[in-house]
């Protein structure tokens, strides 16, 4: 899910892992006026769709993975500013010389929120849990580790089959949070319908398709949070229903509300509209399994013709900047060279060369309600005739279309991708390698070459060599074309005034123990 300029994330540990920071709490809680966090309160978050799944090992959309991250925690946490990772339920680590082994102390007085503590038993099951996985989930992020064994009831050691650049990072991600062992005596079925974690949220109660609420975890580690007593997160698919019920208060968070609002809602009373830096790329998925879209030059002549300039002003009135590249420039690698741009010239030479030279009829796929991919569906759609490609908008639900594109039941369709961990490799497996858990991004995308590359590029310690691995995979996926990047833009947030603390790193983790509310 980047108005940013081209960074580079820090490494240490010989290029091995993230730069680590000290532990402190997420956003960093807002005071209000007697100089105290107000305790107390009940937060409604309106978004367009429902979670679709608990399972934290499984599950690839926003609406369930920022559920999870309020339940279950893992050993480390992404730092605010998204560049670095830092000890959140561990304490500490230490890394032998060959760069093999990791042993990672846990934070002391850390309890399930039945009360129970967290043990390295618990840390051992959590992390084979995600890896057993395999390409059915996301135990791709795990392949690099051979064994995970509890030293003591405090202490933890992690056996790489070989170095590891991305595996702090990796350690972060969410399906690496911490359960209790064994699902504490469930079917994995059975818990993930009622998950338990260390998070400062609890299982509340799930009507699906209307809301999903959490309650406050009494035993959290972080003493005297969460501040809230409930968080919920209603689905309200409409944007402009959503609109009206955060000026009007009744919904305390607006998730990810159109840009064509964004500028009024900055304006309305006692509404605080947020566009927060982010690791966000909004790109047109091709179904390689359906024809023509099996045809490189189909896809090179779709990406040409997509002018990208005129879409950031169009569809993200001026918020954020046209996608070049596979990368987004807040990710370190980010290469802004020998990626996709406009040329209308070029696309038309490139369908002459297809399999379908005098054009098409073809079908893309939005979420209804959204107005941001509408505004670029209808633009698409009048570009693409002058290819003669005929376009047939198919909308659905946004639940409903979640359900289509992970299935791939598509010809082209909208998506998007954010970054949950400050390394490339988490993204770059899932879209390019087909047994990175989704069938490259659901595209059924599978150049040998552009695999080889993404997984020397796990393994390369060295920074300046990994970089180069990744400029060539780059440039490759830019030109097959699996993907048409569309831009890269920020995060749009609307709060209303009595909300504090809210902040949205731009890895799109938001820390909700740190929020509370004025009245």
């Amino acid at each position: 899910m980047k108005n940013r300029t081209r960074n580079t994330i820090a490494v240490a540990v010989a290029g091995a892992a993230l730069v680590l920071t000290g532990c402190s709490s997420g956003g960093g809680a807002a005071t209000g006026t007697s100089g105290k966090p107000v305790t107390g309160g009940d937060l409604v978050i309106d978004r367009a769709a429902d979670a679709s799944s608990l399972n934290k090992t499984t599950v690839f959309d926003n609406n369930s993975i920022f559920v999870d991250e309020q339940i279950m925690e893992p050993l480390f946490s992404v730092s605010n500013d998204g560049k670095s990772v830092k000890p959140w339920l561990a304490s500490g680590y230490k890394v032998s010389a060959d760069k093999l082994t990791y042993t990672i102390t846990l934070r002391k007085g850390v309890e399930f929120s039945d009360g129970k503590p967290m043990t390295s038993a618990d840390v051992v099951f959590s992390l084979d849990e995600d890896t057993k996985t395999g390409s059915d989930g996301w135990g791709y992020i795990n392949s690099a580790i051979d064994d995970v064994k509890a030293v003591d009831a405090d202490t933890v050691e992690i056996d790489l089959k070989y170095a590891w650049a991305p595996i702090l990072a990796d350690l972060s991600l969410f399906s690496n949070g911490i359960i209790p062992d064994n699902y504490g005596g469930e079917t994995a079925d059975e818990f993930y319908q009622h998950p338990v974690g260390t998070g400062p949220f609890k299982w509340g109660e799930w009507k699906k398709g209307q809301y999903l609420k959490l309650t406050k975890n009494t035993h959290y580690w972080q003493k005297g949070k969460p501040y809230l007593d409930s968080v919920e997160w209603n689905v309200v698919p409409d944007a402009n229903t959503r609109k009206l019920q955060i000026q009007g208060g009744q919904a305390d968070v607006d998730e990810y509300p159109d840009w064509s609002s964004f500028a009024s809602l900055k304006s309305s009373p006692g509404v605080t509209a947020t566009a927060f830096p982010s690791t966000e790329i909004d790109y047109i998925a091709f179904n390689e399994k359906r024809a023509p879209f099996d045809d490189v030059h189909v896809r090179q002549a779709v990406a040409d013709a997509i002018d990208r300039t005129a879409l950031v002003k169009a569809v993200l009135y001026g918020n954020g900047k046209p996608a070049n590249s596979l990368l987004m420039p807040g990710l370190p690698y980010y290469d802004a060279s020998g990626g996709q741009s406009y040329d209308l010239a070029a696309a038309k030479k490139a369908l002459a060369a297809s399999s379908v030279p005098n054009g098409f009829s073809t079908t893309l796929l939005i979420a209804s309600g959204n107005a941001n991919q509408a505004a670029v569906a209808q633009i698409m759609q009048s570009e693409l005739k002058k290819l003669n490609i005929d376009v047939t908008i198919q909308q659905l639900d946004p639940t409903s279309n979640h359900a289509a594109r992970v299935q791939s039941n598509f010809d082209m369709a909208y998506s998007a991708w954010t970054m949950d961990i400050p390394d490339p490799d988490e993204w770059t497996t899932f879209a390019v390698d087909p047994a990175g858990g989704a069938n490259s991004a659901f595209t059924f995308y599978n150049n040998p070459q552009v695999v080889s590359l993404n997984q020397q590029a796990e393994k390369e310690i060295d920074s300046t060599k990994r970089g180069e691995l990744y400029s060539q995979l780059q440039k490759l996926t830019s030109q097959d074309a699996f993907l048409a990047y569309l831009y890269y833009p920020p995060y749009a947030y609307a709060t209303t005034s009595a909300t504090k603390g809210f902040f949205v790193t731009p890895l799109g983790n938001y820390h909700l123990e740190d929020v509370y509310k004025t009245k």
